[in-house]
């Protein structure tokens, strides 16, 4: 994937996005970075299977790094770390070199500089990371990645019951405490807690 269809690439982005930012661009840019550290080409075509992307922010950067590799969590290709850092990383499921990308602080700073007649930070910003060289924008870490095979895109390799809520847990997140199969919010509490004597009709 050459890096002349920036302009195109942010298109895209920013019609899945809803609007085009200075996260967009981060995200756009370092998709290409990463696609070209790992040998992928053609992330939505031929090389499709051979990609996967670990994304450590759930900010602007994540959609435009959707939006350019393909990848998604219904396809099982994103994975998404909440770690609050606008990092990725680019994984070649065939070849298992991989390179997390990591966006550098200073370029705010930069961008301020260099487009110093733009009063609005983030029209500054947006402009000044479309020319900025990557080198200026991220550093870069080759890394190692052990992707677990229940994690890989395909068909679950096992559905089970939890044994108090009765629903079904897939892709071995199941628990096994005291003897029970337990989902993990039997088992750990989940984000959502059910209200007493409610009857939902459909």
């Amino acid at each position: 994937m050459e890096s002349k269809n920036i302009d195109n690439l942010l298109e895209e982005s920013s019609k899945m996005h809803g609007h085009l930012c200075p996260g967009q661009v981060l995200g756009v840019k370092m998709s290409l970075l990463g696609l070209k550290m790992i040998g992928i080409n053609d992330p939505k075509g031929e090389d499709r299977k051979k990609i996967m992307v670990f994304v450590e922010i759930d900010r602007c950067a994540t959609d435009a790094i959707q939006s350019v590799t393909g990848c998604s969590l219904g396809r099982r290709t994103l994975k998404f770390m909440d770690y609050g850092k606008m990092a990725a990383t680019f994984i070649n499921l065939q070849t298992n070199k991989a390179f997390r990308i990591i966006a550098k602080e200073e370029a705010r700073g930069w961008a301020k500089e260099r487009m110093n007649h733009i009063d609005d930070k983030y029209k500054a910003q947006l402009e000044a990371y479309k020319v900025m060289d990557e080198k200026e924008l991220f550093d870069i870490q080759q890394v190692e990645v052990k992707i677990r095979q229940e994690d890989m895109p395909g068909r679950p390799l096992r559905r089970v019951r939890c044994q108090r809520c009765h629903e079904y847990v897939q892709d071995m997140r199941e628990i096994n405490e005291e003897e029970q199969i337990l989902c993990y919010p039997c088992s750990k509490g989940g984000y959502y807690k059910k209200l007493p004597f409610q009857t939902v009709k459909i």
